[in-house]
């Protein structure tokens, strides 16, 4: 069946959407990024073809070579949630740029593919531009339903909650039932607790990608004050930042935490490899969590290569590629919900 099919992943990154769609049986022809540094991972670690063009550029007829011959054409999306985000709407919301999902519906229009798959952050629903979007679907007469995923019910080791539109000309598509629960949910420790010690700044000999950030000396002293699971608050006054001394400074416990073994991560996002940028403190050893356990974290198997062995990125670079992507088993989650649609409405 998968051989009548083919996809393509726009704002495709570095792979992680592509990865659980193929691992899950379904065929993609193609992605498309804005991002040179996706290139190398995204087609190194899949059977998909990397286009370097912002899909503002991209026209219905682009994406028509890749549907040729394809009975059943997917086209899946992931426009980045930055402008969507809590954070975007708290500093600038002035400056939301809608475009990245406004063109995602044109191409809908201009080659009208028989399955859509959208991900994105829950705040999407608040905004006009979503209304827009099920408005230009429902014209186009498409069958579609938005589900809030728990990506724990999944066997995703993050607490990490996502939109999830699935729309088809055939019939309405179910995401498949979740696989995990309360009892079972993916730990930390299940996650990463294998891996090597490391200290702050070392690399791994036997993984480059195993490497972490260094600390100043002042949150070295902040990280060993630091317990599983608390905040800053626990820290003797001296280690207290004096933004957080303030009044507005005091919403956010979330930062300079540590990770517990035996729950799951909070959401890995771009940053995750700097100790201040959220509670991305290993659960004992005193250093941020490495660039392999984001990795693992967000479900990307331990063969996947994020840079060419021999052309090493800065650490920030490769946490952006990691951060920005879909989970793996989450497009594995969405491709089975598709392929099994496909094969109850074919």
């Amino acid at each position: 069946m998968s051989r009548s099919i083919s996809t393509v992943d726009l704002f495709c990154g570095a792979g992680g959407l592509t990865h659980g769609f193929e691992q899950a049986g379904l065929p993609v022809k193609a992605g498309y990024d804005i991002d040179p540094a996706c290139q190398f991972p995204y087609e190194y670690n899949n059977k998909a073809k990397f286009i370097l063009q912002d899909v503002e550029n991209v026209k219905g007829c682009d994406l028509a070579e890749y549907f040729s011959g394809s009975r059943i054409k997917v086209l899946a999306g992931c426009a980045p949630c930055q402008p969507f985000s809590s954070y975007s709407r708290r500093y600038n919301d002035q400056q939301l740029k809608w475009k990245l999902l406004q063109d995602f519906a044109r191409l809908i229009e201009e080659c009208e593919p028989d399955i859509i798959s959208m991900e994105n952050v829950l705040l999407l629903k608040r905004h006009s531009v979503f209304q827009e979007f099920i408005t230009q679907l429902k014209q186009l007469n498409y069958c579609f339903e938005s589900y809030e995923v728990n990506c724990l019910d999944y066997g995703i080791p993050q607490s990490r909650k996502r939109l999830v539109l699935l729309a088809s000309k055939f019939g309405k598509i179910n995401l498949i039932p979740p696989t995990y629960n309360p009892n079972n949910y993916q730990t930390v420790r299940q996650t990463i607790g294998h891996l090597e010690p490391l200290s702050a700044g070392e690399t791994s000999k036997i993984d480059w990608l195993h490497r972490c950030s260094k600390l100043s000396k002042l949150n070295l002293r902040r990280i060993r004050a630091s317990k599983p699971g608390g905040t800053w608050r626990d820290w003797p006054q001296e280690l207290i930042a004096e933004c957080h001394l303030k009044t507005s400074g005091k919403t956010y416990p979330a930062v300079y935490g540590r990770m517990e073994w035996d729950k799951p991560s909070p959401t890995i996002t771009t940053q995750c490899f700097g100790f201040g940028n959220g509670r991305f403190g290993h659960p004992e050893q005193d250093r941020a969590i490495s660039l392999r356990e984001a990795a693992l974290l967000q479900t990307f198997p331990p063969e996947y290569k994020f840079v060419q062995p021999d052309k090493p990125q800065a650490i920030d670079l490769v946490g952006r590629l990691i951060g920005n992507a879909v989970p793996v088993k989450l497009g594995m989650v969405i491709a089975r919900s598709i392929l099994e649609h496909i094969h109850e409405e074919n």
